[in-house]
């Protein structure tokens, strides 16, 4: 099982990226993704969560109407499009695969819910 995370970059506030998680050994109808961030000093957080096998997807409070999750099942590939950008979403943002069981992704936000994990991309926006 490999998660490969990409995109990140330097950005202006109020500008947009789009990250990318290429995924291989598993498949969507088995394994939701999360998205996740930390920034220095600071907890790792919850960002966003998809699953293809019920189609449910979960924003934190601080990104809801800025991101976008997405899944491409063709490309093995989950998105995280994110807009309107803002010097808080500095971080290094994670993706991490969750088997998919019947809780739904209740817990989708806890990074312990996760099996596995890629590396991290940096996001650095600028004001």
């Amino acid at each position: 099982v490999q998660l490969q995370a990409s995109g990140g970059g330097l950005v202006q506030a109020g500008g947009s990226l789009r990250l990318s998680c290429a995924v291989s050994g598993f498949t969507f109808d088995d394994y939701a993704i999360g998205w996740f961030r930390q920034a220095p000093g600071k907890e790792r957080e919850g960002v966003s969560y998809i699953s293809s096998s019920d189609g449910s997807t979960y924003y934190a409070n601080s990104v809801k109407g800025r991101f976008t999750i997405s899944i491409d099942n063709a490309k093995n590939t989950v998105y995280l499009q994110m807009n309107s950008l803002k010097t808080e979403d500095t971080s290094v943002y994670y993706c991490a695969a969750t088997y998919v069981d019947s809780l739904h992704g209740k817990y989708w936000y806890n990074q312990h819910e996760y099996e596995y994990w890629g590396q991290g991309t940096e996001v650095t926006v600028s004001s």
